[in-house]
């Protein structure tokens, strides 16, 4: 797994930057002679900012600070970071610890999306800011096209967005059931925004469950608008 992230980033292997990017704080503690990804998150995550910070530049060009800077925190975020991991195979080259292992640590979104800004870094240092600039836009090009083409962003973030600055709260994701062998294993996931469940979503995977209900929540606000909306005009009657 690690040859294929290599591949990805136009890394080497057997390189130390990549080995120490894929390196947790658990498995570094465990060894004691390694060394974890964690300065190299700290660069990474400066320079994801300053790459997505062009590249959105260059594609938006009518778009004033405000919207740049709503476009790079959704495009940086933890989730779709994490996301992108994920779906990369990130956590399966994760090298953590024996405990960390046990409890799940290396399927953690954020733990995933720390150890993508870390590759960002080896690739700085391995090859500079324009290898650097590559390497963002591998990560973040789907949701750069999202944001082009004007489709919503992760339904995640977008019912996220929406909750706290309607209610100033969280949403909260329930797992309520799941079935299945092992290998072909289905969960169902329940969202709740201050206590009010909203809708349910089910998936392959945990997170898969989780963004189908953010979905159908985001939809059934939608039609919930929609017909407050219509009610209203239909009040105000046709003359007003």
């Amino acid at each position: 797994m690690p040859q294929q992230i290599a591949r990805m980033f136009e890394l080497d292997p057997n390189s130390p930057h990549l080995q120490r990017a894929l390196t947790h704080s658990s498995f570094a503690n465990e060894q004691g002679d390694a060394e974890d990804n964690q300065r190299l998150e700290f660069l990474g995550d400066s320079v994801l900012g300053l790459c997505v910070s062009e590249l959105l530049w260059q594609r938006f060009p009518e778009a004033d600070e405000g919207q740049l800077s709503r476009m790079r925190s959704q495009l940086v975020s933890t989730e779709a970071l994490g996301q992108w991991g994920h779906e990369h195979g990130i956590a399966a080259a994760l090298r953590v610890g024996r405990g960390a292992e046990s409890s799940g640590l290396r399927e953690n979104t954020s733990v995933i999306a720390d150890t993508v800004e870390a590759i960002i870094a080896a690739v700085f240092l391995e090859g500079g800011l324009e290898s650097a600039r590559k390497a963002c836009n591998t990560v973040v090009s789907v949701q750069l096209e999202r944001l082009v083409q004007g489709i919503p962003g992760d339904p995640k973030t977008v019912l996220q967005e929406q909750a706290q600055a309607q209610a100033r709260v969280m949403p909260s994701y329930a797992l309520i059931e799941t079935w299945g062998p092992a290998h072909e294993k289905w969960f169902k996931v329940r969202v709740s925004v201050a206590g009010v469940d909203l809708a349910e979503g089910t998936g392959r995977s945990k997170r898969a469950a989780e963004r189908a209900a953010a979905q159908a929540a985001l939809s059934k606000l939608t039609q919930e608008q929609s017909a407050s909306g219509a009610a209203a005009q239909g009040d105000r009657g046709p003359h007003e």
